[in-house]
């Protein structure tokens, strides 16, 4: 099992992207959950849904992110997973901080389970949700490789 962190815009995309190439992998098994590594898209202890751009990406892919909201990475949230996977550097330095280091060497950035390594491309500026699940799906698929 593990679990996909990132920044709300992105780490739904990774959350759902993982879960379909699994499931057309028959790979069940693997658990994949997302968390905000920051309290923007949560107000008042209520995340927020998926960003509409993201969601309008995803389902142009035949993804539904129905029903998810944004919730909150926590330290105790360690020991309860077998990996943290980050979109950008800022994720993993979140992550770092929120875990309170990494002592089991379970947090890992998502591109660097592909040959270009690097940060997905970050669509918040860009608004570029496509280049972003290209990323994302490149990186899924390079994760689903070395996890099976």
């Amino acid at each position: 099992m593990f679990v996909c962190h990132g920044n709300i815009c992105r780490s739904p995309m990774a959350e759902f992207i993982s879960r379909k190439l699994a499931e057309e992998q028959g790979l069940a098994n693997l658990f994949f959950a997302s968390s905000a590594t920051s309290t923007e898209e949560i107000w008042n202890g209520i995340g927020n849904p998926v960003y509409p751009p993201a969601r309008a990406e995803l389902e142009r892919h035949g993804i539904s992110p129905n029903g998810k909201r944004a919730v909150q990475l926590c330290a105790d949230d360690y020991e309860k997973y077998d990996l943290f996977v980050g979109m950008d550097s800022a994720n993993i330095r979140n992550m770092h901080r929120i875990s309170g280091g990494d002592p089991q060497r379970k947090i890992r950035k998502l591109m660097d389970f592909t040959p270009r390594g690097g940060d997905v491309a970050d669509p918040w500026y860009s608004d570029r949700f496509d280049v972003a699940y290209g990323d994302i799906f490149e990186g899924c698929s390079a994760l689903l490789k070395t996890l099976s």
